[in-house]
This record gives structure tokens, sequence and C-alpha cells, in this order.
């Protein structure tokens, strides 16, 4: 491989290239899908090809190919500084990458079982297990079960004299049951929302959620969701579960703090930002509560990783701290504009794609109260469960969620069920109203990030705990 990543560097460089880089990629896939106790698909893919990326002239340039051999890489190299020649006619700055970047290395997600390696038998076998046990409860017209695994080789070299090889897996699946009667439709997911939670690991993952063993009570859930009040319009305490914080976090803190975001580069798709450049180090994001980082190398999280696809090695940034909001996500070339360097969070949706700025793992940090003291703590509000929507402006600050389920909360007890649970704030009041974070943490994988034109998919990851805040405004506001 190192012969065909010279040789597109070196067609680069001899075209026109001050910089270079090239990713060779190999991606692996398998999706399962089981419906109403029967197999509903599988499918089994692999593509592989490359992506050259360079500047000359002081702009961009990028192309790619599916046919990884010496003619179309000599060919794809050219047109790529062709491309940056193009657009140089329109830069407004020519690009600045800082410091030199020189890595070395290779990396790969840590597992315990290759899901590659166990017997579509064996995953049916799980999945239909569950599907049986949702099936139990007569109001449940559909029952819906996945499994799904990737494995990704990717090699990055760079004319810098960067070259990395990394084996990223991922593993992930999940369950939906939807109970239906003559007035009403309700729908719970486990174990988060539309029937899927993915980890950087091994099939481990997969059989650790027991689909089997909660597809009983999801769908009890959903048949009880029929004859639940509906959410009440009211300001009250909320009470926010994990996966609903994870999503919280993803919207109003993961997409703001993109710092091409902030520079006005993703204006024309995904918006900008509420947090620019004067907030930084002054601005209260949130209360005292609120700690949040980005951390690319904690243990199964679906932004782990052990090097970008710049070469800038994983890390962890401190991004909102006791509430104060404190750094961004950023490139070799934002953070240049900064004069800071990368905190490493450049990730293209495969090699016929550009690098830009995505998440990694956003984690709001735990706290030091568990679930059943916050609880006891709270004397009258709404603990709310699994997202079921999500809407936020532009800038990521004035947002309406809403969950699969809720349950009143009174005198410190958990009560009646409510259903089509909704909630709306602006971002900092929001997380300004948060007054204790729990201490029981988990991560929660989001394969479905959106981002750029033509769009990229991103698989992020966001670790969370309950926590809650309050004067919440829930339900439709008159």
């Amino acid at each position: 491989m190192k012969d065909l990543t010279d040789r597109a560097l070196d067609a680069a460089t001899a075209a026109g290239a001050r910089y270079a880089d090239v990713r060779l990629e190999r991606l692996e896939r398998q999706v399962i899908v089981v419906k109403n106790g029967r197999s509903d698909g599988i499918s089994e893919g692999e593509e592989v090809g490359f992506g050259v990326r360079v500047i000359a002239d002081g702009a961009w340039g990028f192309a790619a190919s599916s046919r990884v051999e010496p003619g179309e890489i000599d060919r794809v190299a050219r047109l790529a500084v062709r491309v940056a020649r193009a657009s140089a006619s329109t830069w407004r700055r020519p690009v600045d990458l800082g410091e030199r970047i020189t890595s070395i290395g290779a990396y790969a997600t840590p597992v315990r079982q290759d899901p590659f390696a166990v017997s579509i038998d064996d995953k049916l076998a799980v999945l239909l297990a569950a599907d049986a046990e949702m099936r139990s409860e007569p109001e449940i017209a559909v029952s819906e079960g996945s499994f799904e695994c990737q494995r990704l080789h990717k090699i990055l070299a760079t004319t810098e004299g960067s070259w990395i090889h990394q084996t990223l897996v991922e593993t992930g699946g999940g369950i939906e049951a939807l109970a239906v009667d003559a007035d009403d439709a309700q729908r719970r997911s486990f174990p988060n929302s539309f029937g899927r939670h993915h980890a950087t690991a091994g099939y481990e993952h997969f059989l650790a959620m027991d689909l089997p063993g909660n597809g009983r009570r999801i769908a009890a859930q959903a048949a009880q969701l029929l004859t639940a009040k509906p959410c009440p319009t009211e300001v009250t305490t909320l009470v926010l579960d994990p996966s609903q914080i994870a999503l919280q976090v993803h919207e109003s803190c993961g997409h703001p703090i993109e710092l091409d975001r902030v520079f006005g580069e993703e204006a024309s798709y995904a918006g900008t930002s509420f947090l620019t450049l004067d907030k930084r180090g002054a601005f209260r994001y949130g209360s005292e509560h609120v700690t949040i980082v980005a951390d690319a190398t904690i243990l199964g999280g679906m932004g782990t990783f052990g090097f970008d696809d710049e070469g800038v090695a994983a890390q962890r940034t401190t991004i909102v701290e006791h509430g104060l909001f404190r750094n961004y996500l950023s490139s070799r070339e934002t953070a240049a504009r900064l004069g800071e360097p990368s905190n490493g969070t450049m990730r293209a949706d495969g090699w016929s794609r550009i690098p830009l700025v995505r998440m990694t793992n956003v984690n709001l940090e735990p706290g030091d109260v568990s679930f059943d003291d916050l609880i006891a703590d709270t004397d009258r509000g709404i603990y709310a469960q699994t997202n079921k929507s999500w809407s936020i402006d532009d800038r990521r600050l004035n947002f309406q969620f809403g969950t699969e389920i809720g349950w009143e909360i009174r005198n410190g007890k958990l009560g009646g069920m409510l259903k089509n649970l909704t909630y709306t704030g602006s971002t900092p009041r929001f997380w300004g109203s948060c007054d204790a974070v729990c201490r029981e943490w988990s991560m929660w994988g989001t394969p479905n990030c959106g981002k750029g034109q033509p769009s990229q998919t991103a698989h992020v990851g966001h670790g969370a705990s309950a926590g809650r805040f309050r004067e919440v405004q829930v339900g439709v506001a008159r």
C-alpha cells in the first residue's frame, strides 16, 4: 500500500501541490433485520476506494476514485490539483494548516469477539427471540429488530511524512415495538431511539444489550402508552434519561462547537452557531453542574479512533467547564486561524468525501448523585425517556424535543405514565437550569449525524447521565 500512497503524493506534488494527503479505505458492512417474526432482510457489502486532497495556489482541491490502480492514482492526483487551481479563483484567504504534523502509527478498535465471525444464524436467533417476546403483547402490530456491524480499514499518508493505518470496528442493533388501537399508535424503542444503539466494539456489545430480555417490557410499555395520560402543558421540573441527554448534548452543544460553523462555512446547510468567538472563555453556557468534554480516546465511543483524517492524534478537550464555555472542535485550518493546533476532529464519510470538522465523543461528565436519590429529591416534575423527535434552529439556540415516554414525579416517586411528551427551551437558559447530574454514566452511539454538501453521515458518541432541569416548558405552550 505504501507504494500506492507514495505514488499519489508524488503525482500531486509533480502537478504543483504544495501539500497533499491520500486516504485509502476498505469498508465491510453487514445488516440483518427481523420484522414480525420473520427475517426482513440480510445485506452484506464491501467497498474500496481512495481520495486525494491537495493545496495548490492557496486553495483546496479533492478528487476520488474506486479504481485503486497506478494509472488511476496518477489521474486522480492531477485532477485534485486542477480542482484546487480552479477553486483558487474564489478563495477569500489562502489555506494555512499551521505547524507541520508528522504522525506515524496504527490503531485498532479493541474487540473481544469479531462480529463478522459470528454466524448469521446466531444473530438471527437473538433477534427472533426478542421479536417473539415483543409479540407476546396483543396490541403490538409491528415488531422489529436489527443487527449491524462494519469494519473500516483506513490508510492515511501525507506529504508532511504522516503514514497511519487504522482498523475501526462498529457493532450495534436494537428493537422497536409499535402498539396500535382504534384511536392511537405508540412506539417504544430499546436501547435507544429508532431501534439502534452502536459502539466501537465487537459482538459482545450486541449481546450485552440483552434484546430478548427487554423485548416484553418494551412491548408492554408501548401497549400501556395507548391509554396513558397525554403530556400536560406547564412549566415544571424535568428529569431527562441518559439517552435523551445524549441527544440534547449532540444538538445544542456538539454542533455549535464545530469551528467551521462558527466561521460561517456551514451556513447554507447545517447552519451557523450562537457560540461566536467572543464567547470563548467568558460565556456561561450552563450551570456549575455542567461540564462537557470532547474525548476521542474513550473506550467504545462511536467517535473513538487513533488519528483523525488529517493525521492529528485523538485527544480529550474540555468544551464547557462548570458551566463556562472553553473550546471548540477544530481542524488544522480552522485552528490555525486562532493561532492554535487542531484538536483532531476532521473526519470524512468514506473515501469519496473530503474531511469536515465532526464531533468525536462529546460527553456530559457525571455528577455525584444517584438516580434514585435524584427522583427522591424531586417533589414534583416529569421524567422523560427515549427520544422521539427533535427540532432546533440553525444557530443551535432554540429547540423542541419529544420523547417516546414519560412519567409523572410526585413526592419523590415515579408515578403515572405520560405519552406524546415534548419540551422546549433555549440552549443557555436550559443548561443553566440544570441543578443535578447523576453519577450513573453511559456511552451512546449516534450513527446518523448529517453535515456538509454533498451530505455526509458521521458516527459520533455521547456519554451522559440523567440530569434534572428546573422550570422547563413541557407540552405545547399557549
